[in-house]
């Protein structure tokens, strides 16, 4: 029952895909067809094939002890807060922002010496010859994979003008299914907690879901908008300065993730803000005078107390977590999540999930490994602003085409990470 819903999930996912299609008679549906297969065989291949997965645990388990020479420069920086979280509990910003930074360096320094582009160039010579792509497009996908949605479109700055509406839709796209190196590592030290065994477990889900989260956004962004024009079948990797010699790429690299974890960390406590006021509301208002907070207790058996925020969009979004296979008993609790990550963004997502898996209110592992899957992107109303703002910096004549395409590239971000849940929720 669990496989037929993931299959009930995919086909309905395509469904309204197709529904908010700009040009249904034009979608190429081998080219779905494909895609769906390609992060099949991936899914396949890293999850239950014997030797791809163990070198897949093998480069998750690298990503783990970069986080244990994190947490010895954070022990350096901050000491005891660090060290001793009886005393002082676990503090966000000291455990998990200093690994954005880190990660960062580490992203800089790997694109200097040239090792970051040849892995993007092999992964997007499979996805062009696979699923037809141009050079450009294909570029920024497998970019997307490992840097972020303002920096991935630096890959292909010089074509970036020149692309078709479907190319540049798609480029949005994987940038909002798709996460950054710095923040992919905060995730795996964040839910993974202190044990390298917990770490390495969610190191190979969420590697895994930024790598088939790749594909599953240049199916959903071509079925909105497929492609009618000719394209550039070849491109190169545009040659971004990263500094002048290994510790100048280091240090721009640790700017720009000092940037980062100041951003993450802002935008954490004002969403965390905006969640409180607005249950105010809900809660201590509507629900007090109204009689829905003892209602949303009975009906959920008590895993909710009152009509808060969190009841509301788990209510709302419970029937896609049903169609991807969750179990019953969580259906609500990953509505809720997946309504936080869109409204407000991942990190706070993550935040939530993590709480929800240390308080044991999940009744299966699976509803945590599919949750997983589905926040991984940045797919959330923020990222819009971030995509107009960063990439129309690059191409200051295509701003027009990227405030009409914002909304679609939001649609097709959310539903490649749920396909990709849907996908892993074949194998589990």
């Amino acid at each position: 029952m669990m496989i037929l819903r993931s299959v009930l999930g995919i086909a309905v996912l395509t469904a309204v895909l197709w529904l908010f299609s700009s040009n249904k008679r034009k979608v190429n549906w081998a080219m779905v067809g494909k895609g769906l297969l390609l992060q099949f065989v991936l899914a396949l291949a890293v999850l239950k094939v014997p030797g791809v997965s163990w070198a897949f645990e093998k480069f998750s388990l690298v990503a783990v002890t970069l986080l244990d020479f994190t947490r010895e420069g954070s022990t350096f920086l901050f000491g005891s807060l660090i060290t001793e979280t009886d005393n002082f509990g676990y503090l966000f910003a000291f455990q998990v922002l200093p690994t954005v930074i880190f990660f960062s360096a580490v992203t800089s320094l790997l694109y200097y010496y040239g090792i970051l582009q040849r892995v993007v160039k092999a992964m997007a010579w499979v996805m062009r010859k696979t699923l037809k792509l141009s050079g450009a497009e294909s570029l920024a996908a497998a970019g997307n994979i490992f840097i972020g949605q303002t920096e991935a479109p630096l890959l292909v700055k010089p074509y970036i003008a020149g692309m078709s509406r479907s190319e540049l839709l798609s480029l949005m796209s994987g940038g909002m299914a798709t996460i950054a190196g710095g923040v992919l590592a905060a995730y795996i030290g964040y839910l993974g907690g202190d044990t390298p065994e917990g770490q390495l477990f969610f190191a190979k889900h969420l590697l895994t879901a930024s790598v088939l989260s790749a594909p599953a956004a240049i199916i959903s962004a071509k079925i909105l908008l497929p492609e009618t024009e000719d394209v550039i079948e070849v491109a190169e990797i545009s040659s971004a300065d990263m500094g002048s010699n290994a510790l100048d790429a280091i240090s721009n690299g640790t700017t720009q993730g000092v940037k980062l974890a100041v951003n993450v960390g802002a935008m954490l406590l004002v969403f965390t803000a905006i969640v409180y006021g607005a249950n105010y509301i809900f809660v201590e208002s509507i629900g007090s005078w109204t009689g829905l907070n003892a209602w949303a207790a009975e009906v959920t058996d008590g895993r909710y107390d009152s009509f808060s925020l969190q009841f509301i969009m788990g209510a709302l979004l419970s029937p896609i977590a049903w169609i991807l296979g969750v179990p019953a008993a969580d259906l609500m609790l990953v509505g809720q999540l997946l309504g936080e990550k869109t409204i407000l963004n991942e990190f706070y997502a993550y935040v939530s999930l993590t709480e929800m898996k240390n308080e044991g209110l999940f009744t299966s592992e699976r509803s945590v490994i599919l949750s997983t899957y589905m926040l991984c992107g940045f797919a959330n109303i923020a990222s819009i602003g971030i995509q107009i703002g960063g990439i129309g910096v690059l191409a200051p004549s295509r701003r027009k085409d990227l405030s009409e395409l914002s909304i679609k590239a939001l649609i097709a971000g959310t539903v490649a990470s749920l396909y990709t849940a849907a996908i892993v929720g074949l194998m589990i």
